[in-house]
């Protein structure tokens, strides 16, 4: 009778090891059950939000642009500040290989129609400033352009990838949708498009 104590204290010890062990998974449970309710709660509240397609309104985002590229002097602005014009909303990103191949297209495109009231404007997506700046000097890019680090205007174009571009007509109402780089001829034939109808 005198080993039941001693038994009873070694299950008590080991009960006292177990027991934080316990403890610790059910953290790590419940930590990962939070993480899919909340996964699952944005998907939700994320759900009734489309790409914005062809014939809608462009959705409206503000923007402040990189030092020497801003638009008209202002430093900052919202896509709706542009209604009046049309804007040719391009994404891309200076780690991006099919960036580089369209870089000269805009440029040149930009320079070919700012006086027909065609406003290019570049957002770069999740970019590190200094490479975005390298970017834009080493292909001589002059229009306006500005960061998109927290993906403001990126979520809201749910773009798939980079470069993309959306056309916007003069009343805020996208007009064509490029996924992929431009060339040249797309370029002037949807903005020749854009500007006779």
């Amino acid at each position: 009778m005198s080993e039941l104590p001693e038994q009873l204290e070694l299950n008590e010890a080991e009960s006292a090891e177990i027991k934080p062990r316990r403890k610790w998974w059910v953290y790590v449970v419940w930590a990962g059950v939070a993480a899919l309710i909340l996964f699952l709660g944005y998907g939700l509240l994320n759900a009734n939000e489309t790409r914005p397609e062809v014939g809608k309104q462009a959705p409206d985002f503000a923007m402040t642009f990189f030092d020497g590229y801003e638009w008209e002097d202002y430093q900052a602005a919202n896509l709706s500040d542009l209604e009046g014009k049309i804007v040719v909303l391009n994404f891309w990103a200076s780690w991006c290989g099919p960036c580089e191949d369209e870089a000269g297209v805009l440029e040149n495109g930009w320079q070919a129609w700012r006086d027909d009231d065609v406003v290019l404007l570049g957002i770069a997506y999740s970019d590190i400033d200094s490479d975005a700046l390298d970017f834009m000097e080493r292909f001589g890019i002059t229009y306006p352009n500005a960061p998109d680090l927290r993906l403001d205007a990126s979520d809201k174009y749910r773009i798939t990838g980079v470069p993309e571009t959306f056309f916007i007509d003069k009343d805020g109402t996208i007009a064509y949708v490029q996924p992929g780089p431009l060339t040249t001829s797309q370029l002037n034939s949807i903005l020749q498009e854009i500007l006779n109808s």
